[in-house]
């Protein structure tokens, strides 16, 4: 049987695809990229995201450790996300992306 490591790990590709899983991950670590954001804050940021979707996304971020929680002692509860590191490094990626984007919407027009 095929172990997740073993499927996922030994190819970038894969791994980083498994990463990306889902509609709106790009988007959100995107948003990410240009600050700390709070929960309600990202959900304003991308029209279309339900709650529960971006809830579910986020846990997901966090998991792979793309995304960090910071859980504030403050009454109401304060909850802040942002790029741990490794999401830091995807940034290159994400300006490449852009740039392959905008050429491709010009060849569409």
């Amino acid at each position: 049987m095929v172990t997740k490591v073993s499927e996922y790990g030994i190819c970038p590709f894969a791994t980083t695809q498994r990463v990306l899983t889902g509609k709106w991950a790009l988007v959100i670590i995107y948003q990410l990229s240009t600050g700390t954001k709070r929960f309600n804050e990202l959900q304003r940021l991308i029209p279309g995201i339900t709650q529960t979707i971006l809830t579910r996304h986020l846990r997901q971020l966090e998991n792979d450790k793309i995304v960090e929680r910071k859980v504030y002692a403050e009454v109401p509860p304060r909850v802040e996300y942002s790029l741990t590191e490794m999401g830091r490094k995807f940034q290159g990626v994400l300006d490449a992306i852009e740039n392959w984007g905008l050429e491709y919407i010009e060849i569409l027009n």
